[in-house]
């Protein structure tokens, strides 16, 4: 009855969806092979005799859209979705802003400094969290060009995470998860310099999981929110497109 009374409670909350909504036309990163996706293909139709009901297949990469990355998605041997259940699915949301370094110059990643800066407007991030980098960049979507920004070389310009500011969380705070709306962890001119995505490989070889392409962060408070971030129960998954909400 306790539990019922709660929900009562949040549904007078304001509640936030943090993901995009997928279709056929959705972008995904260029090295997955065309032909990838194919949602709501109509396999069993009203006007079947054997029953009038309608039926789809969806066919799509693990890493699509509004997606969560398992430990093994990178690392050999990690765990995957199998090792992730509900108790994983919710937690206390955190979201670090700096929309307003983004605007002045997109190839900047957030800094340790950023994070303490929080920390003393909203108090320190708790163990168990997960911590949302807030750039401005989910408004580019689905613009695939524009969600990349590359220049005429082809070198793209987006902001991300540092590894040291991942380090602090995951090793000084012990956050659950980190997400972003950018389509990779690391900021640009950090895989660059590094010719890898040395932010990624750091939060799977931690056994941790990362959200990626997430929306709507401007809608919820720095602190305060919980986000739940939910997915299909597949075994062994890589990473899976969830729908991921907040509630304040």
């Amino acid at each position: 009855m306790e539990l019922w009374n709660q929900l009562r409670a949040l549904q007078g909350r304001t509640w936030v969806d943090l993901t995009h909504p997928l279709t056929n036309e959705s972008p995904y990163w260029p090295g997955i092979p065309d032909g990838s996706v194919e949602l709501c293909k109509t396999v069993f139709d009203y006007d079947n005799p054997m029953l009038a009901c309608r039926i789809h297949t969806y066919k799509f990469p693990g890493q699509f859209g509004t997606h969560i990355d398992f430990p093994s998605h990178f690392t050999p041997g990690q765990v995957g979705s199998e090792a992730f259940g509900v108790e994983h699915m919710a937690m206390p949301l955190c979201v670090i802003d700096i929309t307003a370094k983004v605007a002045e110059n997109p190839d900047v990643a957030v800094s340790v400094e950023d994070i303490k800066a929080w920390e003393q407007a909203h108090g320190t991030i708790p163990e168990g969290a997960f911590v949302a980098l807030r750039t401005g960049w989910s408004s580019r979507w689905p613009d695939f060009d524009a969600v990349c920004n590359a220049d005429e070389a082809g070198m793209e310009h987006c902001p991300g995470w540092s590894l040291e500011a991942l380090q602090y969380l995951f090793e000084q705070r012990g956050i659950a998860m980190n997400g972003h709306e950018t389509l990779d962890t690391d900021a640009s001119y950090i895989c660059v310099e590094h010719d890898d995505l040395i932010c990624e490989r750091y939060v799977l070889d931690g056994g941790h999981c990362q959200v990626e392409v997430l929306n709507n962060l401007d809608r919820v408070p720095e602190a305060g929110a919980i986000i739940f971030v939910t997915w299909a129960h597949i075994q062994g998954a890589t990473g899976l497109p969830v729908r991921a909400w907040a509630v304040f």
